[in-house]
């Protein structure tokens, strides 16, 4: 498989990728909103013939809270830390259900062409903070994949981190549980061990996406498998494409520009390029994010039509290369 590849990945988890950061009180109109920019992103996906995955928190899946926890695990995660735990704070906090529960969403999803459900775990799990084990990330993992199973008729394979937070042990148990493709991060250093937190990193990886430092963001997906069979598909981002904001003025556009030279240097070196964000991102602004999408995607239109670039999910993605190393 020789062509170039465009690959998006989103992160789909409404509230329960954010219970840690701030209160959901106050949020309900941005969620509502994004539930609704989901439907347009599909329409775009469906207009442009993109393949797309959608790496969603289990939890999202169910109707209400019984059916919550009904799916939920037996062992939960017991982090030091426990406001990280989703089941500690829905008992605390509760909220309003429609920024919790999205089943009529990823309905809409698996019924779209292209369109590929995978996992951001069953309760946003964190692999790298002091207290998870091993059983319990297990445990989270098999959740996530019944509930997929058993309401939507979906077999998960690709898997997101949260928080972009792993290790190669927890690659090992996401292999073991039946995933056969994982996104992980760039190679550049302030993209390692993001749990850390440290401010130089998260200041190298906002002015990312605006200048030019860093590694190339393009990748050859020739050579992809591990060498060590007990690993899943190790998928690289090359890309956050991070959300409209009025205030930032031109960098907007600048933001923008830069992806499309990008996926242009991938094209045309028949390599893949793989863009990431959250639904939630369109959460405010809608109509100015989802402009943006359209241009990317329209940019990527070209391309499949000077260099024979391709759109894959990532699931799509790695049945190619294993079919062709099958060759």
């Amino acid at each position: 498989m020789s062509k170039p590849v465009f690959i998006i990945s989103l992160d789909f988890e409404l509230h329960w990728g954010r219970f840690d950061k701030g209160p959901l009180q106050g949020k309900e109109d941005y969620y509502r909103q994004t539930l609704k920019a989901i439907s347009h992103l599909l329409s775009l996906f469906r207009e442009y013939d993109i393949a797309v995955t959608w790496a969603t928190v289990g939890m999202l899946m169910a109707d209400n809270e019984k059916e919550w926890a009904d799916f939920s695990p037996q062992k939960e995660p017991v982090y030091l830390k426990s406001r990280y735990s989703a089941y500690e704070w829905y008992r605390h906090e509760n909220g309003d259900p429609n920024c919790l529960f999205a089943p009529d969403a990823i309905r809409e999803i698996v019924s779209t062409p292209g369109q590929e459900l995978g996992s951001h775990t069953f309760a946003h799990y964190y692999t790298r903070e002091n207290g998870q084990k091993a059983d319990t990330f297990r445990a989270d993992l098999m959740a996530a994949k019944q509930i997929a199973v058993e309401k939507f008729g979906q077999e998960l394979k690709s898997l997101v981190f949260p928080r972009n937070q792993y290790d190669e042990e927890a690659l090992r148990i996401s292999k073991e549980a039946g995933f056969s493709t994982v996104r992980t991060n760039p190679e550049d250093w302030y993209w390692k061990f993001p749990e850390d937190g440290k401010f130089i990193k998260r200041f190298f990886r906002t002015g990312d996406a605006l200048f030019y430092y860093g590694k190339k963001k393009s990748f050859s997906h020739e050579n992809l498998f591990s060498a060590n069979s007990h690993l899943p598909v190790l998928l690289p981002a090359s890309r956050f494409l991070r959300p409209f904001h009025p205030n930032l003025g031109i960098l907007n556009q600048l933001k923008i520009q830069k992806v499309k030279r990008e996926m242009q240097v991938a094209a045309s070196s028949a390599e893949a390029y793989h863009l990431w964000w959250h639904p939630h991102n369109h959460g405010w602004y809608p109509n100015q994010s989802l402009l943006e999408v359209r241009e990317i995607l329209e940019h990527f239109c070209k391309l499949r039509d000077l260099f024979g670039m391709e759109s894959h999910s990532m699931g799509s993605l790695s049945n190619a290369l294993q079919a062709s190393r099958q060759k």
